[in-house]
């Protein structure tokens, strides 16, 4: 494994850190921006391989008993775990989000700032304070923003899909989700765009995710590989699926809210007005 690397991206504002699968994009205003990047390289270096030591664990079906020496573990393990009574879901499926989770933290525990965002492939988390808020551009099948603000519990916001990096057991485009973290919107986004589902349809290809990556938490089960052309009474039967999913997690007060994809048609859920689609180059402000 090759050892983390940390830089400064050209426009000197942004942090950029590498490790393997994690990808980190990072921005902090304001007067002790070096403080927080030095905290965030700092914890950085040994936050995947602290994961590699737990992989088997969690890659197995979420069990809130499990003990994880991990910090990004416990937050993974947390944010899965109010799900896993009535789904299987691991807490990888919250992973992405918790690395981003931790960073911040370790950021906001070293230094004060009153605005700044970890950015892990789409799966952010904000820091906010004061007056201080943050857009969002999003750059998707529908174009928009999100604002976050400082007086706003919201603090994470991910995606999801069948395109998207990791595989899905469903056909949605793209799921948006924004949550209390990053790590609980990451763990919603997954389970809701799995839900916008039309089981057994003849233009849904699947393949056993094990066939696609011989060590991936979900095992055997189909995952989708192509969506073909779908009518709009398909398309809405796989919306209506998803959104009574999202419906629930936005009444149990896990998410705040959904923004749901499939073939050029949406649905959403909470906070309609603040949440869009944040994809791959998500941030500006």
């Amino acid at each position: 494994m090759h050892a983390p690397q940390s830089s400064l991206l050209t426009d000197g504002r942004r942090l950029h850190l590498h490790h393997g699968p994690i990808d980190l994009i990072i921005e902090v205003w304001g007067q002790n921006r070096a403080d927080a990047y030095a905290a965030a390289t700092g914890r950085f270096q040994t936050i995947l391989q602290e994961l590699v030591d737990e992989l088997p664990t969690l890659r197995t079906k979420a069990n809130a008993t499990t003990a994880f020496e991990s910090p990004t573990a416990r937050r993974m393990q947390y944010a899965v775990t109010p799900y896993a009574a009535d789904i299987f879901v691991t807490p990888m499926a919250a992973v992405a989000g918790a690395v981003a989770d931790e960073i911040l933290a370790a950021m906001a525990g070293a230094t004060t700032f009153d605005k700044g965002y970890v950015n892990n492939g789409g799966d952010t988390a904000f820091h906010l304070e004061g007056d201080a808020h943050i857009d969002a551009l999003i750059a998707a099948p529908l174009p928009g923003h999100i604002r976050v603000a400082a007086d706003d519990p919201c603090r994470g916001v991910a995606t999801s899909g069948w395109q998207g990096r990791s595989h899905s057991l469903g056909i949605a485009d793209s799921v948006s989700v924004v949550a209390s973290n990053a790590a609980a919107a990451d763990v919603a986004a997954t389970l809701i765009a799995n839900a916008v589902d039309l089981p057994g349809h003849p233009a849904i290809t699947r393949t056993p995710a094990s066939d696609l990556s011989p060590d991936s938490d979900l095992s055997d089960r189909p995952v989708t590989t192509d969506v073909g052309h779908l009518t709009e009474t398909d398309v809405d039967a796989a919306l209506d699926a998803g959104m009574e999913f999202a419906q629930g997690a936005l009444n149990a007060d896990r998410i705040a809210g959904a923004l749901l994809t499939l073939q050029s048609h949406s649905r959403h859920v909470g906070v309609a007005d603040q949440i869009a689609f944040p994809e791959r180059n998500l941030l500006n402000a």
